[in-house]
């Protein structure tokens, strides 16, 4: 692994040099795709640089413990080594990780979709509680966050929430979210203090570009109307609620929140492209069953994956055997110990599977 670690160091270098020649700059096409071969190794090479740094580190603490000189200085060396050593364990694993071959749909923005199942209002007030963990985390990790479309309910909570979320990587960090999220708690409503259990759904679809998916304009079905609110109130005067309806798949998206008919059918069309897609990946792994036992769950929008229990202050994750007692800091989108541990243990369920047909390079 260190070879290959060393190897991938030395090109990082060499695309540095290319990328600060003039010749370079000024063709965008090669530009382009130097800064992209970079980025794709970036996160490597900087575990890679830390770890030697830290090794670095051990090794000159071990002369100073191995000299027989201050013995202060020894007892504070022979400490930092301890946490060092500690470290090492943890940039190695990162190591290993960050060598997986990545997933094509790593770095794609995503489309996330949140709704109440059962539990009425709880179910309603969890969704938003969940909207707004991922919001947090998005926050914490550079990424934009677009609500493309929400319907809430009568007390706060919402029926369904649809949004966008962009940045670097946001696939990767998201796509381990989609499943069945289950909350027990005492809803504020509730007299008796009695726990209830409500669910909710989430789907994390990787955003597609109108370029990657073909579809022929007498596949989709557009009906134009008047946006509607609570009650059925007219909410514009105008026709501007766009519905885009995909014949051969009986998919179809609705959007009102935008006053402009042109910017609610691009939103409708950005979440049905991500929908088709997702159709026509979901029918493809189920002629894999193999392959799909390997993945961690099925991604199936009706397995419950989460438990998140709020008397005891724990969540759970189902699909890893993994119980977390930090639920407080978990809902202010901290959450990046629950993501890490399922990836590490989808990269070791991939890392265990059988070998590809293929010679192993090609």
């Amino acid at each position: 692994m260190f070879k290959k670690l060393t190897s991938i160091e030395k090109r990082f270098d060499e695309l540095s040099d290319l990328l600060s020649k003039p010749e370079n700059i000024s063709n965008q096409e090669k530009y382009r795709k130097y800064s992209k071969e970079q980025s794709d190794i970036s996160d490597i090479v900087e575990a890679y640089r830390e770890y030697k740094k830290v090794v670095k580190t051990i090794e000159d603490n071990e002369e100073i413990i191995n000299s027989g000189g201050d013995r202060e200085l020894s007892d504070m060396a022979r400490e930092e080594n301890e946490a060092n050593t500690e470290l090492l364990e943890k940039l190695e694993g990162k190591l290993k990780l960050l060598m997986v071959p990545r997933d094509p749909d790593d770095e794609k923005d995503i489309i996330l979709e949140i709704r109440a199942g059962t539990g009425g209002d709880e179910a309603g007030i969890f969704a938003m509680d969940v909207f707004t963990m991922y919001q947090r985390y998005a926050q914490l990790k550079g990424f934009k966050v677009e609500i493309l479309s929400a319907s809430q309910t009568q007390v706060g909570g919402f029926k369904e929430v649809i949004a966008s979320i962009t940045g670097k990587n946001v696939y990767k960090q998201f796509r381990y979210e989609s499943g069945v999220h289950r909350v027990q708690r005492v809803p504020k409503t509730e007299t008796q203090g009695r726990i209830h259990t409500s669910a909710i759904t989430v789907a994390v679809l990787p955003q597609v570009e109108e370029k990657d998916v073909k579809l022929n304009a007498g596949e989709l079905k557009i009906d134009i109307y008047r946006s509607s609110g609570p009650g059925g109130q007219s909410v514009n005067t105008t026709d501007s609620a766009v519905r885009i309806t995909h014949l051969p798949t009986g998919i179809m998206v609705a959007m009102q929140d935008e006053k402009s008919q042109h910017k609610n059918r691009e939103k409708g069309m950005r979440v049905l492209l991500s929908r088709v897609q997702d159709f026509y990946m979901q029918q493809e792994k189920d002629k894999q069953d193999a392959s799909r036992k390997k993945m961690v769950g099925s991604g199936d929008r009706s397995e419950r994956i989460r438990t998140y229990n709020f008397p005891q202050g724990r969540c759970t994750d189902h699909r890893i055997n993994l119980t977390l007692y930090s639920l407080e800091s978990i809902m202010l989108g901290e959450i990046d110990d629950l993501i890490e541990n399922l990836q590490r243990h989808a990269h070791a369920e991939a890392l265990t599977a059988p070998a590809p047909t293929a010679p192993e390079g090609k």
